[in-house]
């Protein structure tokens, strides 16, 4: 059984593939467990062990995953979005402290600058020229010969990954997982999808990111399958990747479905060829009307899973058959327990609408060096998710939204995530995002922003009375947005808070 990340790599058959990219010849099972050794013993004769953090700017690809693997195996790897800017780089190698940030050789970026001038080494990540996917060296001239103070893969609560979380209303904490966390998040998710060594994953997903990196990449290893890496999220080339490389699965955030979608309706054979076993949906709620749609152009079930960073993802999914999913629902816990609870700390009954909290051998033990925010976000050895949520009379988990993105009408509660839901009924609407705008007398009122289906229309008058049919009068928009395009976050996901801002009607209104 897989207990830590250095496991991973040899979870597979010697000669089998473990990652891959299109257009490119796989590296084995025997190389990854090589490259891993290489890797430590590397990072361990310049000073680097177990507990010491390694920042990474590394574009998304079979190199990115594999270094990751390699990294986090026997350091505190730290992934960073390669898009960042120079003052964001700042602000995360200042609060990270690494003792080295690895950076693709000839990657022109400006966390080089910021490296130098923070003091932080650069350690350069080379491609293999004529090697497999995935296979690098790593050149350490920029540190000296030192012994590192723990040497070789890390093991249970040892921490392996390191990342931040989104920071929307704060600043960002730190998030430290574990290697015990990280391999029970990956046995998690491949029994819930019933992984194989039959299996190959297309992974479309940023690998600075908790889904890309163990929902696609650890739980395929984990299981001795297959991960084939492109270099990201690109709907006009994701049919020739599902031509070429064959997948039996891929998993993505519900705006990139949406995308495919869209791309689809010209090409309803393409996925039909695709023959895949199932598509997983997570890190963010899937509208219900979009479920269906996949399902019956792919022709294979969609399982929604509910995951966040401080979970090192996984916490809740939907079953493949002939288990029950459920539209609309992220399904049963499916490796950590999962509760409701009140403010107060107090559990709440099957139906009640409370906070949700879990407990796992995957959750976090706590923000790095956060006292105030871990009194906070603890309750009895729980972890409070700051999600909102009901179990229904099956077990099956509902999410309501974010606390903090409830809108708060004069004191009357709006679940963002109903109104969603609703306007995805019209059949004019392609896209929809619900949100709250600031009103000077009732705090906050309702508004939308929405994208329409190509060649269709619809007025803001109609979008409004069409939910003024399904709901309160209070829960109506008062405010719909109509744009090309919904403003996204960096790994895709749709963002409630700060949409008003984005938008220009964060004035608040009278």
């Amino acid at each position: 059984m897989v207990q830590t990340v250095y496991d991973v790599a040899r979870a597979g058959a010697a000669d089998a593939p473990a990652i891959g990219a299109p257009g490119r010849a796989w590296l084995t099972y025997a190389g990854l467990g090589k490259l891993v050794d290489d890797t430590l013993a590397t990072l361990n004769g310049v000073g680097i062990g177990r507990g010491d953090r390694v920042a990474m700017v590394v574009p998304n690809g079979p190199e990115m995953a594999a270094a990751f693997i390699a990294v986090a195996a026997g350091t505190s790897s730290a992934p960073l979005n390669p898009a960042y800017r120079a003052d964001e780089f700042e602000f995360y190698l200042d609060d990270l402290k690494p003792k080295a940030v690895i950076v693709q050789q000839g990657m022109d970026s400006p966390v080089r600058a910021v490296a130098r001038k923070v003091g932080v080494p650069i350690i350069e990540l080379v491609l293999a020229a004529d090697g497999p996917a995935g296979l690098f060296t790593l050149d350490v001239s920029a540190l000296g010969p030192a012994k590192a103070a723990r040497p070789g893969p890390s093991q249970g609560t040892e921490i392996a990954l390191v990342l931040h979380t989104s920071g929307t209303t704060a600043r960002p904490k730190i998030v430290p997982l574990s290697a015990a966390n990280l391999a029970a998040s990956a046995r998690h998710i491949g029994a819930t999808l019933a992984l194989s060594p039959a299996d190959r994953c297309l992974n479309i997903m940023p690998l600075f990111h908790i889904h890309g990196l163990i929902a696609a990449v650890l739980s395929s290893l984990g299981a001795g399958a297959a991960v084939s890496c492109t270099p990201g999220f690109n709907a006009l080339r994701f049919f020739a990747w599902l031509e070429e490389v064959k997948p039996t699965w891929y998993t993505a955030v519900p705006t990139m479905h949406q995308t495919i979608l869209a791309r689809l309706r010209g090409h309803v054979d393409a996925a039909k060829a695709a023959k895949l076993r199932f598509i997983r949906s997570s890190s963010a709620s899937l509208p219900p009307q979009v479920m269906v749609e996949l399902e019956e152009a792919f022709g294979c079930p969609v399982i929604e899973s509910y995951g966040m960073t401080e979970a090192s993802h996984q916490m809740a999914s939907n079953a493949l058959p002939p288990g029950k999913r459920k539209p609309g629902a992220v399904g049963l816990p499916a490796g950590p327990k999962v509760a409701i609870m009140d403010e107060a700390g107090h559990f709440l009954p099957q139906g009640a609408i409370g906070e949700v909290v879990i407990q796992g051998p995957n959750v976090t033990a706590g923000y790095d060096n956060n006292p105030d925010a871990n009194l906070k976000a603890f309750a009895n050895g729980w972890f409070r998710t700051g999600d909102q949520g009901r179990f229904d009379e099956d077990g099956f988990l509902f999410l309501t939204g974010r606390l903090k993105e409830i809108i708060n009408r004069g004191g009357e509660k709006i679940s963002p995530i109903e109104i969603d839901t609703i306007l995805m009924d019209h059949p004019a609407v392609e896209q929809v995002v619900t949100f709250a705008i600031p009103h000077d007398k009732l705090g906050e009122e309702v508004g939308a922003v929405v994208v329409l289906r190509a060649g269709q229309q619809a007025t803001e008058r109609e979008l409004r009375d069409f939910v003024a049919k399904h709901v309160a009068d209070f829960k109506v928009p008062r405010k719909v947005v109509f744009v090309p395009e919904i403003p996204k976050g960096a790994t895709g996901k749709l963002q409630r808070i700060g949409l008003a801002q984005k938008l220009g009607l964060a004035e608040a209104a009278k």
